[in-house]
């Protein structure tokens, strides 16, 4: 009988093969005490491990093919900063030496106390970083058994997917291109590196699938179902035949939607619609423009502090991450966001990881984004004078994350301004820029004709605002159902910010530009809700861009405003559900 399994879907279409399990190098640690005065020979143990890894990883790096994602040689940097950070080496050795733990064991105790850390964060995407440092101590503890990197004996005429507790991202390269057809694991998310790599090489995967890789056995077969998040064990042969056609199905809408690429986006009714990318490092612009983005929506600056420990990135570093973005996308608008970054997610330098000096009762609530930024205005103004001084190789746009009082407005341009004069009076003339705010939190909306007043434009950042409307932890198994993007507040609060932004044209003299950067707007199934909200600026992953292209081109905006407002008018889910249904006809 079939096994269903759900997870969370990263990359779509579908696959179906045999199943190669990768075990987890961490199921079999041996834990023993070193013989007193063998402490050191164990240190050294640890860094021949280091030496080897690093090895191992420039190798790949060496060896990536010419047309690997962009992404994979900065996932390959990131792991080699993590196998120099003290958190790992340092305090790993600090195990052997003051409790003679063998090697494998301090590093397995290093990491959950790493691991702690992490899962405190509020944010998705950093605290899935955690998975980063998994698999660098992985790689480590491979290499102490001697057994460095991943299981052969594939072959390219077979149809597999691999199935594995987790997978870092430089490993997918390690096997021969068109092996694997999809990728499943028991942990990660939407924003984890191995999804932002399946999603790249548009390969389908689930991850966040729990017990995979304990259910599923060696050689089973397996279908991907990468729209829905299933996955169905030993199918009958008919579920397959099903299944092989809705991929092959799949694989033709595929290559339809690349036709689009050059395609303007506007709809049928001649509206014209922007349509931007969302990116955590500057090589990731090479996927943008490859999808067509027409800019960059969000730049998190967040990844350029991450761990580095007590060493922050300086004016000049940041100012080259910049700069290369802005070059990399040939005079296209580029929205960079200050540091978000704080109670919940503080910089690497500010944790005694082994006194566990990481307790928050509120993290979401509290010393982060703009609060965090106010705080340290030294450490502000040195990313300010960064993005000021990028400003003269395109046209850039300052985004400032989670404000809601009059106060932090002020104070934001008073730190602006004084960057400016820091920089004329070093002989510097800043760059000019557009300033914005983003509304992430309900008193941001209700805050909305301050907001217009002071910024060029507005970015909605629909994955906070809907879990501070709803008082939902994102990342709270008990509670996850009820995060829901098509709450009525939810909509209303978008409707409201879209309605005020337009109507400051009676006042301002042009409507403020609005986009929405969260999730919601890389979600092809809304994309017709929010055009009919007045949406005409959507940011996104660059793997979500052509599928949203594709409705807004089949999308009547004047036809979808009533129905939209239809939807705002319903309060009951059955109501909200046959409304939404009209939507879509």
């Amino acid at each position: 009988m079939a096994l269903q399994m759900f997870g969370i879907p990263v990359s779509r279409g579908v696959a179906v093969g045999r199943a190669v399990l990768l075990s987890s190098a961490r199921l079999d640690v041996a834990h023993y005490f070193v013989e007193p005065g063998q402490e050191e020979s164990e240190v050294d143990r640890l860094r021949a491990a280091r030496s080897a890894v690093r090895s191992e990883l420039d190798t790949l790096q060496t060896e990536l093919p010419a047309d690997a994602p962009a992404e994979m040689a900065a996932f390959i940097d990131v792991h080699k900063m993590l196998l120099d950070d003290p958190h790992i080496g340092r305090e790993t050795a600090h195990w052997i030496r003051s409790r003679r733990y063998n090697a494998e064991w301090a590093l397995t105790a290093q990491l959950d106390v790493i691991a702690r850390s992490f899962d405190e964060m509020e944010d998705a995407y950093l605290r899935e970083r955690k998975a980063d440092v998994e698999q660098v101590v992985e790689r480590l503890l491979r290499a102490l058994r001697g057994t460095q990197g991943l299981p052969g004996g594939a072959h390219a005429d077979e149809d597999l997917v691999l199935v594995a507790h987790d997978i870092a991202p430089a490993d997918m390269m390690q096997f021969k291109q068109g092996v694997f057809r999809g990728f499943i694991t028991d942990v990660g998310g939407k924003t984890s590196h191995t999804a932002i790599v399946a999603r790249s090489l548009d390969i389908p995967a689930v991850v966040g699938a729990r017990e995979a890789s304990r259910l599923i056995r060696q050689d089973d077969w397996v279908i991907i179902d990468g729209d829905n998040g299933l996955l169905i064990v030993d199918p009958t042969p008919g579920i397959v035949d099903d299944y092989r056609v809705r991929k092959q199905e799949s694989e033709l809408a595929r290559q339809r939607l690349q036709r689009l690429r050059n395609t303007p986006a506007r709809s049928l009714d001649g509206q014209t619609v922007e349509l931007l990318a969302n990116i955590e490092l500057p090589e990731d612009c090479a996927g943008a423009l490859q999808a067509g983005a027409a800019g960059v929506g969000l730049f998190r600056t967040e990844f350029l502090f991450m761990n580095r420990g007590a060493d922050r990135p300086g004016e000049d570093e940041q100012f080259e991450a910049y700069r290369r973005v802005l070059q990399s996308m040939g005079g296209r608008p580029v929205t960079i966001r200050t540091i978000d970054i704080g109670a919940d997610k503080p910089l690497d330098g500010e944790l005694d990881y082994r006194d566990g000096d990481f307790t928050h009762l509120n993290p979401a609530l509290g010393l982060r984004a703009i609060r965090y930024s106010l705080s340290d205005p030294a450490m502000f103004r040195v990313q300010l004078r960064a993005l000021l001084r990028a400003a003269a190789f395109g046209p850039l746009r300052i985004l400032i994350p989670m404000l809601a009082h009059a106060r932090e407005v002020h104070q934001t341009f008073e730190q602006l301004n004084l960057a400016r004069n820091e920089l004329r009076s070093n002989g510097v003339e800043p760059g000019s820029v557009e300033v914005g705010a983003m509304i992430e939190v309900p008193g941001a909306v209700l805050m909305l004709p301050l907001f217009l007043r002071h910024f060029d434009f507005i970015s909605v950042g629909t994955n906070d605002l809907v879990q501070y409307t709803l008082a939902i932890d994102r990342a709270d198994e008990s509670v996850a159902e009820l995060y829901d993007p098509l709450h009525p507040a939810v909509l209303q609060l978008l409707a409201q910010t879209l309605a005020q932004a337009e109507a400051a044209r009676a006042w301002k003299g042009h409507a403020v530009h609005v986009s929405v950067c969260g999730e919601m707007a890389g979600d092809p199934q809304l994309t017709r809700l929010l055009l009919g909200l007045g949406l005409r600026s959507f940011s996104m992953h660059p793997a979500q861009l052509l599928s949203v292209k594709q409705q807004i081109l089949r999308s009547d905006c004047s036809r979808l405003a009533p129905l939209a407002q239809a939807v705002l008018a319903q309060l009951e889910p059955e109501d909200q559900d046959r409304a939404l249904r009209a939507l879509d006809a």
